[in-house]
């Protein structure tokens, strides 16, 4: 029923994320091997107990980047996404970093990812995000196909990177990435690798038969590391000659920088919520590059950080992300980023018709909302029941714990027979249902955790 939908409507009416053909990205997941050991385990889980943190353990190391043994030696334990080996959280030594006992509590990890959160907000973190899906976008073309396909205006000078969402014809979210314009003709789009195949098809998709552009996929070739903290600035001061202050490289832009002897493209941008940069670095220089941040950050504190201390930093700062708290039957417009959703845009793009029609109704009747519980005992990880005055009014997305605020945070829809004005977010009676109990919570439509975002913009 639901392909029989998709053909005659030409948009999907469900969720698709997980089942989506351009879901794979490559080939590994369509050999013979691959199939014959991670079969098995599938059928095996689909009866067993889903723990927050369980990952597969058949058909692994399928691809780890340049770093892997570095990360190995530093105390990491990998988990894997869409074939990528990612450090989930690091341990004081390669001997303890295992699992004692999958739990729905706070597990043997859970103070040395506590620390990596505290490195964050305090001190200086580097992150391995080699697995985020890189292509360069290049052409006469290329800015009249980006920006078509793209909710914010990505027709910017050179050094500016814009996020933006883009959507279907009805308004629903295909992907939520960041367009970065190199130069007048080339540009950099980078988005999670659960949304690689994907995001490559809905480009080549739009092409216009007059229209030149090429898209290469250079993800295998960059290495992305991550500098993020309130030292992060004095780190790469310390290796680099080029001016990191505010007014010379502000919030949002790009340059390519010197790291010790190398060059390294630098995006000023952040999915923690501090400030810092992501450097891409070709791999034959990644090794390198990596040693001179650790052993220049030692003074200032620095410490890895995995995946787990990612989603508390971010979830901390409500970031969304397409597949996990957003999906193609959600709009920009209802999870809160209007802010970029340029409707006035020259030429438009898709699905500005059903945003705009969406806007002129006025404030949502289904709207996101962060949410902190207001105890610091029980944890959230996803689906947990919504409460508005003793109401069921939605679920919780995901969450996770919020070191620096102190209590579980998580991101969800919530729905209200009228408008949800801000009045009934902020004077409502907020409750999330976690293992029967109904905790109260704060709840509220911006940021809970430095909402001004001063922080990053320091």
């Amino acid at each position: 029923m639901t392909l029989a939908h998709w053909i005659v409507d030409g948009h999907c009416p469900v969720d698709h994320t997980a089942f989506n053909v351009d879901r794979f990205a490559d080939g590994t997941h369509n050999t013979p091997a691959f199939r014959r050991e991670r079969t098995k385990e599938l059928l095996a889980k689909s009866f067993g107990a889903h723990f927050p943190n369980d990952t597969f353990k058949t058909a692994r190391v399928l691809k780890r980047s340049v770093l892997y043994d570095r990360l190995k030696a530093a105390g990491a334990y990998f988990v894997e996404s869409h074939g990528w080996e990612q450090p989930d959280w690091f341990a004081p030594s390669p001997e303890v970093a295992k699992i004692e006992a999958y739990s729905w509590g706070r597990q043997n990890w859970w103070d040395w990812h506590a620390a990596e959160h505290q490195a964050a907000r305090e001190d200086v973190i580097l992150m391995d995000m080699s697995s985020m899906s890189k292509f360069e976008v290049q052409g006469r073309d290329a800015v009249s196909l980006l920006n078509r396909i793209s909710c914010n205006d990505v027709d910017v000078a050179p050094g500016r990177v814009v996020y933006t969402a883009w959507t279907n014809e009805t308004g629903g979210f295909e992907a939520d990435l960041t367009v970065t314009r190199l130069a007048e003709e080339r540009f950099l789009v980078v988005v999670g690798e659960n949304s690689h195949g994907h995001t490559e098809t809905w480009m080549r998709r739009h092409i216009g038969a007059d229209e030149f552009v090429t898209i290469t996929d250079v993800t295998a070739g960059i290495t992305q590391i991550n500098v993020h903290g309130p030292k992060a600035r004095a780190l790469m001061e310390r290796i680099s000659e080029t001016d990191l202050s505010n007014e010379a490289f502000p919030f949002m832009t790009a340059q390519a920088i010197d790291v010790g002897y190398f060059n390294v493209t630098a995006l000023r941008v952040t999915y923690v919520g501090e400030l810092g940069w992501e450097l891409h670095v070709p791999n034959l220089h990644a090794v390198q590059v990596y040693d001179l941040l650790k052993e220049a950050g030692a003074e200032f504190g620095v410490r890895d950080a995995g995946m787990q201390t990612l989603s508390s930093l971010r979830l901390e700062k409500a970031y969304r992300d397409f597949g996990v708290d957003v999906d193609n039957t959600d709009n920009p417009i209802e999870a809160g980023l209007g802010f970029a959703v340029k409707l006035d845009k020259a030429g438009g793009f898709i699905g500005r018709d059903a945003l705009s029609a969406l806007k002129s109704k006025g404030v949502p009747k289904r709207r996101m909302l962060h949410f902190l519980l207001k105890d610091p005992e029980p944890l959230m990880y996803g689906n947990e029941t919504i409460y508005l005055n003793g109401r069921d009014v939605g679920h919780i997305q995901v969450g996770a714990y919020g070191h620096t605020l102190g209590g579980a945070v998580g991101i969800g829809f919530a729905e209200h027979e009228d408008a949800l004005k801000a009045n009934i977010v902020s004077e409502g009676q907020w409750e999330i249902d976690v293992v029967g109990i109904r905790v109260p919570a704060l709840a509220s439509l911006k940021p809970l955790f430095d909402p001004s975002m001063a922080r990053v913009k320091q």
